[in-house]
């Protein structure tokens, strides 16, 4: 089934806009800080590694794609054909481009939730306000919030435990709709050069789709 592409893009939307500012600080129990602690180690340590994704939008829209992250700076998800779309970050921008539709679309990394995944040094202290930590068999979720005056969007962080492995995340904006985007098969893997996560403009280049060559290690 071919993903209706104003879900798509609506889940993107919420991947720019929600992203999560200066709040004030919430009170968390020593448990949660040492789980948070734990959190920003196991992210810190991610380096080169790729996985499978699938997102799942507000309205049940469902698309799937492989997911490349190369700290720091870069990540690239390649949603699987027909659908044409492919989001990336080459350390300073995160390109959209969707080649169906012939579109490109460029935002400051700083200006999005991945800015905070990428960065150098993970700071899950500053400019952003933990507001739970959820617990349940074999899992952990972060959730932190967008406290700015009107916004109530949140992104909250999903982790198996035995050992911490990132699993997903989860997009909610304002008005209560949420991307939930879930991540298996997340492995080490060899590196990409630094221009597949520089995107061409979709009206001057041939589409042809990205394969799993480098496998997980």
């Amino acid at each position: 089934m071919i993903p209706n592409r104003r879900l798509v893009l609506s889940g993107l939307g919420l991947l720019l806009a929600a992203r999560p500012s200066l709040a004030e600080p919430t009170t968390l129990s020593p448990e949660d800080q040492q789980a948070v602690a734990r959190v920003v180690g196991y992210l810190q340590s991610l380096t080169t590694e790729q996985g499978h994704f699938v997102q799942t939008t507000a309205r049940g829209g469902q698309s799937e794609g492989m997911f490349y992250l190369q700290r720091p700076g870069r990540a690239r998800f390649d949603y699987d054909p027909p659908s044409g779309l492919i989001i990336a970050s080459d350390g300073r921008e995160v390109t959209v481009v969707d080649h169906r539709l012939k579109t490109m679309h460029v935002y400051p990394l700083s200006a999005t939730p991945l800015g905070l995944f990428l960065a150098r040094d993970i700071r899950l202290d500053r400019g952003v306000s933990i507001t739970q930590v959820d617990r349940s068999a074999g899992g952990l979720t972060i959730v932190a919030r967008d406290s700015r005056k009107g916004a109530r969007g949140q992104i909250a962080l999903n982790f198996a435990e035995s050992p911490l492995t990132l699993t997903g995340w989860a997009l909610t904006d304002a008005r209560g709709g949420t991307v939930d985007l879930k991540l298996s098969g997340l492995a080490g893997a060899e590196a990409h050069d630094a221009d597949f996560f520089k995107l061409s403009d979709p009206r001057k280049t041939r589409y042809e789709p990205q394969s799993a060559a480098n496998g997980p290690r």
